[in-house]
């Protein structure tokens, strides 16, 4: 805000207040990919304060924020997993069933009779990934991941996510 009717001084307090607004968004978890302008405001020689600003800065957020219709998004891990050939439709499948899409498999290079199976699939879907990998191959099986992207959360699963965010928030 330039030559407006907020002080200069009060600038930063009105950006933490947005600051600690994002941080927990209308869905309980932290807000990415936006911006906050500062357009016009009063200031008042007696009662304006830093603590002021902040506190309706933070209000502005409450009040703006759902009727942005945020989404909810969630980290996607591009995936490898090595297996004897034996065993990639076995893998295949269980991909499928944590919520992954499969980008395909090839031979794994220097390894005769062993694939690899290339995957996206949910950060959350991967917590036990290793153990049913192991039981799947008779303990041989291995994945690597990488972060890909993050991607909104639809349907049942963006629902339960919400919902056990309040429960833990609500339990604080």
């Amino acid at each position: 805000m330039v030559g407006g009717a907020v002080p200069r001084q009060y600038i930063p307090a009105v950006e933490a207040g947005v600051r600690e607004a994002a941080a927990r968004g209308p869905l309980g978890f932290p807000v990415v990919d936006f911006a906050v302008a500062l357009t016009g405001g009063q200031f008042h020689a007696v009662d304006s304060s830093d603590m002021a600003f902040k506190t309706v800065a933070r209000q502005a957020m409450a009040d703006a924020l759902p009727a942005c219709e945020p989404v909810l998004l969630e980290p996607i891990l591009t995936v490898t997993i090595a297996v004897p050939s034996a065993f990639t439709p076995k893998v295949q499948r269980l991909v499928s069933g944590r919520r992954g899409q499969l980008l395909g498999f090839d031979a794994r290079p220097g390894w005769p009779g062993w694939d690899e199976v290339k995957a996206c699939m949910p950060q959350a879907d991967m917590q036990d990934l290793i153990v049913e990998l192991r039981s799947l191959t008779f303990g041989v099986g291995s994945y690597s991941a990488e972060f890909d992207r993050l991607q909104e959360v639809v349907g049942k699963a963006a629902d339960r996510a919400v919902e056990i965010r309040r429960d833990m928030l609500a339990a604080q």
